[in-house]
């Protein structure tokens, strides 16, 4: 259920949570659904679409600033990624690791809300060591495929799984498969080629799981959490082998220009502002959500 507010402050928070939820559908190592959960956004976007004739009116105006912030973060960051992050890659994805390190005592006591069992443990556990080995061993078997109209629209459809199923990173599928780089250059020139089948693909994927989504938490409400809890753990653990520990190598330190004793530092600092910010931030949600 949304709790509707009208003041511009939560208007502008509702924007600022759909930015990083647009950054998040296309940084490598995370989601979009990742960031959904952590801003408190997932339930509410899963029961809207499942249920999108019902109060449509009021949710269209409470999504509106979520539905803005995402498509500026996406495009500014799509011109971003090329120059800032593939410069700094190791930096600022620690920030980003820290925005969900820093709200997992959050997920957790929400993952815990209708109880706890051993069996809930265990699917968390299963749920982030698979993730994690598809992350960081299986994706390494994926080939390179060609642009085309077919191949945005199941790019845009991995996008919106991203959203349906947090702990998926769309992105290290886009990059094992050679598109991630093509992606990020359509996007911020405005390459409508690129653009409207990524949009269709991601909009058809969200919309024909939703109702999928929605029916399992509503049944299964511990089980599906703890399930995407452990997604979260799995997909943030194989950030460091797959995009942070390359960043260090010799390749990586050459694009920044810095030392490894420097990237080191930079990266730590980053990762403990993400942290202590996420932190402070979960306390705010936690306190104005009563």
């Amino acid at each position: 259920m949304i709790n509707e507010k009208n003041s511009s402050r939560d208007w502008f928070i509702r924007l600022l949570k759909g930015a990083a939820v647009g950054i998040g559908g296309i940084l490598p190592g995370l989601s979009g659904g990742v960031l959904a959960v952590i801003f408190g956004l997932y339930d509410e976007i899963i029961d809207f679409l499942a249920n999108i004739t019902k109060n449509f009116a009021r949710n269209v105006r409470y999504f509106l600033p979520v539905g803005i912030g995402g498509v500026i973060g996406v495009v500014i960051f799509s011109a971003f990624v090329e120059k800032a992050f593939g410069q700094y890659e190791a930096m600022f994805t620690c920030l980003f690791i820290g925005f969900v390190v820093g709200t997992f005592p959050s997920l957790w006591k929400s993952a815990g809300k209708q109880g706890r069992s051993a069996a809930d443990m265990s699917i968390l556990v299963v749920s982030a060591v698979g993730l994690f080995l598809l992350m960081v061993i299986g994706g390494q078997s994926l080939t390179q495929l060609a642009p085309g109209f077919l191949t945005w629209m199941f790019s845009g459809a991995l996008i919106g799984l991203g959203v349906i199923v947090p702990g998926m990173s769309p992105s290290n599928f886009l990059i094992y498969f050679g598109l991630y780089e093509k992606m990020s250059a359509g996007i911020s020139a405005f390459d409508f080629s690129v653009i409207i089948p990524l949009v269709l693909g991601g909009i058809l994927c969200v919309l024909l799981l939703a109702k999928l989504a929605s029916w399992l938490f509503d049944r299964f409400y511990a089980k599906m959490y703890h399930f995407i809890l452990g997604m979260v753990i799995g997909s943030s653990l194989a950030i460091f082998p797959t995009v942070i520990f390359p960043a260090f190598s010799t390749e990586g330190l050459a694009s920044s220009g810095l030392s490894f004793a420097m990237t080191l530092v930079f990266s730590i600092v980053m990762l403990i502002i993400g942290i202590v910010f996420s932190y402070w931030f979960s306390g705010i949600e936690e306190k104005y959500s009563k």
